[in-house]
């Protein structure tokens, strides 16, 4: 251990202290400070060079140097450790904070629900009242019934903004709705907060607690900045601004949000916000709308939009010690639910989703942007955070300019077919729309005039979002026609090109290239490749891989919520910002859900919902259960850009091509969603394939007849598949074709080959081996057929989303029907695992 002291008197010298010690001279300590900034771990060579370079450390031991070198980069570790520990005691003393205050209010809250709960009690024991008495209404639902016209001067605005800033503070931190923890959240210092959902109350509310590391001037300035961080707010005008005598300042907002379906308008606001200072130091930033008003400013109702209303909401800013800030946030929304049609009522009437897709997204947003700060070094959104999250914005932006198709952007319909499923729209100045700016200096040749959107709302029954839209992600060529995306492609890549038809190249498998996620990896950003296609413009073949940029939402195990969008848009290699940008893509919002969600990574249960019994076929083990959702909206979007003179083909095409991937979708939705009715065709598998029990049974006659061995270790035959389905190793079948293709799969198959029971059936034998393998397989393949079995030493293999897999060794034999005859070939890849 080394000690720095200044009472050396000669430079020269190095003072020892019973051989244990060694002190330097500041000009010593000096250049090896300089000397560590600019290697902290030199090598032996570099520290006899710093010796000779350095005349004042020409007296010192190389062996000393190093000593010095190793207790300085221990203090440096130590100090950071000291800080890392310091700042999360800082978050866990803010968080603890938080926790009692929120103790503190459901306290009264429960006194209040007690209170309450006597006084209704009394009142109905008391039949001899006539009337209600409504003295212990909550300030929520008083003067909402009737509301008197309010007075719109300056005077008037300010006693709004008062009134307002009490009852958000009633709602921030008091009693005034009777909130309930958000299902799936666990409050803790690194997760995203304390999240609750309105009961009982007007309209839907949420209400989130959480810590950011930044400023409260800052934070507000975020929130405020709307368009920033709010991915269904469409636009914010700041109508007008006045300041207030104690400091703060009123706005006159005019707000649009988007509809997040094609079954609905959208939704606007007439708003006043109200920012000002407590006494305490906290900055509050409320609203709420301005409805009635006289003597002042208003906004008429404007066409396509349902003037919604803002019961008082904001964000209550609190600085934190230390550094950073605790932030409470409520939002309280009246959004005409009877505006819309029935089924989709839920949308509008659904705490849960309010908290999702606003409250939510507000606190994440500020903590991406907090992390951003502290740890600019940190990947995640990567090098150029700023960017890639515009990237995000403008994909969904333009997908929601997509679902909205509003005229003041350039929209209009087009002549319906006589069957309104697909609605087509036409956009014939496109240059108006977000992020597309179709000029030569983008790779538009300006006769590329128009793009027609192609969209279309369906029903979804009993299939979980989350698994849906990552089936959809990671099976393109399940729902995807590849001409439709080498079409696209040649449009942003080279502008006008002809019609796609049967000359465009064949698709090639996709990779997907990681990009950016967010701090929670809710939402993540990827580059699609789509291999080996090719497209024609001008009579010429133009091959090479096709780029698709991707913002998925809603598909990670750990995001809490079940709203779930893919959303894609075909780029340049070259990867500019300032391409244009088509995005199209899924959207899929639960209408009704219950607190069992399910986990994305859910596989399917085969054998609970193939397993028969004395009923017959049946869905076992409560399967249909598992989500707590069984209904969903899904919205399709699909954009193209053409040539003017096209628009009669293209039209067909799009509405051909959207109407098949509906069909896609159904039949994918089919396979993935639990049966409730015993169907026999739940999970189809290929024609003559047998009933999976037989299978199973097969599979572990053969093996014992041709191996000597037992494959299963059961009793009774109704369990063999289950434990068929539960084995640790993949067992995959595939069929005898001369281009044999799987069948069947447990879990631990489907696992290993990252797809589903529908997706495996269009994965042959070969693709899955590497060239090693495919020349073993080639060759003792005949052998399997006429001894039974082959034994196959370790190798790799690869996943269908091409992702190399280790296996020790693997086992392959010939499984025999009950008229002992050849139907598959059964493989067994033993103690398998991802590169």
């Amino acid at each position: 251990m080394m000690a720095v002291s200044s009472g050396c008197k000669d430079g020269s010298k190095i003072a020892m202290d019973n051989g244990k010690y060694v002190r330097y001279t500041p000009e010593q300590v000096e250049a090896l400070e300089r000397l560590y900034h600019e290697c902290p771990k030199p090598t032996s060579l570099r520290r006899q060079q710093l010796i000779r370079e350095c005349p004042i450390l020409s007296h010192i031991e190389p062996k000393q140097i190093k000593v010095w070198f190793q207790n300085r980069r221990c203090r440096e570790k130590q100090r950071k450790e000291a800080g890392r520990l310091q700042a999360v005691n800082r978050k866990l003393t803010a968080m603890n904070k938080l926790l009692m205050e929120e103790n503190d209010r459901l306290q009264k809250q429960v006194s209040h629900l007690v209170y309450e709960n006597t006084f209704f009690r009394q009142h109905t024991q008391n039949t001899t009242l006539a009337t209600t008495d409504t003295s212990c209404e909550s300030v929520v639902t008083s003067g909402q019934q009737h509301p008197q016209p309010r007075d719109a001067s300056p005077a008037g605005l300010l006693s709004i903004a008062e009134e307002t800033l009490a009852e958000f503070l009633s709602k921030a931190t008091g009693t005034a709705v009777e909130w309930v923890q958000m299902p799936g959240m666990k409050p803790g210092p690194d997760s995203i907060g304390i999240v609750a959902i309105s009961h009982g109350s007007p309209g839907v509310a949420a209400r989130a607690c959480g810590l950011v590391g930044l400023e409260p001037a800052r934070v507000a300035e975020i929130l405020k900045d709307r368009l920033s961080w709010y991915r269904d707010c469409r636009t914010v005008d700041v109508l007008n601004v006045m300041s207030t005598g104690n400091g703060g300042t009123i706005e006159l907002l005019y707000m649009q949000l988007y509809a997040p379906t094609t079954l609905a308008p959208g939704r606007d606001f007439w708003l006043l916000r109200y920012t000002s200072l407590l006494e305490d130091g906290s900055l509050v930033v409320c609203e709420r709308s301005l409805n009635n008003t006289q003597n002042g400013p208003s906004m008429p109702p404007v066409p396509h939009f349902v003037r919604a209303e803002v019961l008082p909401s904001g964000y209550l800013i609190r600085p934190c010690e230390g550094g950073g800030s605790i932030i409470h946030i409520v939002d309280h929304m009246l959004l005409e639910p009877w505006s819309v049609p029935e089924v989709l009522r839920p949308l509008y009437e659904s705490s849960m989703l309010l908290a999702q897709r606003t409250t939510m997204a507000a606190l994440r947003h500020l903590r991406q942007i907090s992390q951003e700060v502290s740890q600019p070094s940190v990947t995640g959104w990567g090098r150029r955070p700023a960017a890639l999250r515009a990237l995000s914005q403008r994909l969904s932006k333009g997908f929601n300019e997509a679902v909205n198709g509003f005229t003041d952007d350039g929209w209009s319909m087009l002549d319906s077919d006589g069957i309104d499923d697909v609605t087509l729209l036409v956009n014939s100045s496109p240059s108006k729309m977000m992020g597309l700016n179709l000029g030569y200096n983008n790779g538009f040749p300006s006769v590329t005039s128009s793009v027609l959107c192609a969209k279309a709302s369906m029903l979804l029954q009993n299939v979980p979002p989350a698994i849906l839209l990552r089936f959809l992600r990671e099976h393109r060529s399940e729902w995807a026609d590849t001409s439709i995306d080498a079409y696209s492609a040649a449009a942003i890549k080279a502008g006008p090109c002809s019609l796609p038809g049967a000359r465009t190249g064949a698709f090639g498998g996709q990779v997907i290239l990681p990009l950016a996620h967010t701090i929670e990896h809710e939402e993540f950003m990827e580059v699609i490749k789509l291999e080996n296609m090719g497209y024609y413009r001008d009579d010429m073949t133009m091959p090479g891989d096709i780029f698709l940029l991707q913002l998925c939402s809603g598909v990670d195990e750990h995001a809490v919520g079940t709203s779930a969008e893919l959303i894609f848009a075909p780029i340049d290699a070259s990867f500019s910002d300032d391409a244009p940008i088509l995005p199209s893509g899924f959207r899929i919002i639960p209408l009704e859900s219950g607190t069992d969600a399910a986990s994305p990574n859910r596989t399917l249960d085969l054998a609970s919902a193939l397993e028969v019994g004395t009923t017959g076929n049946k869905a076992g083990g409560d399967n249909s259960g598992h989500s707590g959702i069984t209904k969903s909206v899904m919205t399709i979007a699909f954009q193209f850009a053409f040539e003017a003179h096209l628009q009669d083909n293209i039209a067909a095409m799009a509405r051909q091509y959207v109407r098949s991937i509906v069909a896609s979708v159904q039949r994918v939705s089919l396979a993935l969603s639990p049966s409730r009715f015993g169907s026999q065709n739940a999970f189809p598998l290929p024609p003559g394939t047998p009933e999976a029990q037989t299978l199973t049974r097969w599979i572990c006659n053969s093996y014992r007849f041709y191996l000597g061995a037992e494959l299963l270790k059961c009793e009774g035959s109704e369990s063999i598949l289950k434990s068929l389905w539960h084995h640790s190793d993949a067992v995959l079948c595939c069929s005898l074709k001369a281009l044999p293709v799987f069948t069947f799969a447990n879990q631990a198959g489907l696992d290993m080959l990252e797809t589903t029971l529908v997706a495996l059936q269009d994965i042959t034998l070969e693709k899955i081996f590497d060239d090693n393998g495919k020349k073993t397989l080639c060759s003792e393949f005949p052998q399997i057929m006429q001894q039974g079995f082959m034994c196959i030493q370790g190798g790799i293999c690869l996943s269908s989303m091409g992702r190399p897999i280790t296996y020790e060794r693997a086992v392959a034999w010939k499984v025999l029907n009950e008229e002992e005859s050849a139907h598959c070939i059964c493989f067994m890849f033993i103690n398998w695992s991802f590169v």
